[in-house]
């Protein structure tokens, strides 16, 4: 039986969740600056765009498991931190050092993080 991400509904959750996580992340790295709708977006859009870049990519490299928290987990993971951090650059947004160490650590915590609880929760079925 296939997993759940390599059926195209499952794959469609996978990038569901991880969307959500970094919505998450930017709704709590913008709640201190009382910004609207367009400053969450603005923020928003160099990290979607990375995290759909890397599932794309974890599928080029046969990554059919994109839930995986290993490979599949740390492409998408790595691709939207770089990705985003080049494309916040490009577009005149702030790209501190502090920022980039504050995103790599927190996405990696919601990225992998729940990839791992997944992980954990199908190792507990029978």
């Amino acid at each position: 039986m296939d997993r759940p991400s390599r059926t195209p509904a499952g794959f469609a959750a996978t990038v569901g969740i991880d969307l959500l996580a970094v919505i998450v992340f930017v709704l709590i790295g913008r709640a201190s600056h009382g910004e609207g709708i367009l400053g969450l977006l603005v923020t928003l859009w160099p990290f979607a765009v990375g995290l759909l870049v890397g599932h794309v990519l974890a599928l080029v490299l046969g990554q059919r498991e994109t839930r995986s928290v290993r490979w599949a987990g740390v492409v998408v993971w790595v691709s939207t931190v770089v990705v985003g951090m080049v494309l916040r650059a490009v577009s005149g947004q702030g790209v501190q050092l502090s920022f980039v160490i504050v995103t790599v650590l927190v996405l990696a915590a919601l990225l992998l993080g729940w990839r791992f609880v997944a992980w954990l929760v199908a190792r507990r079925r029978p």
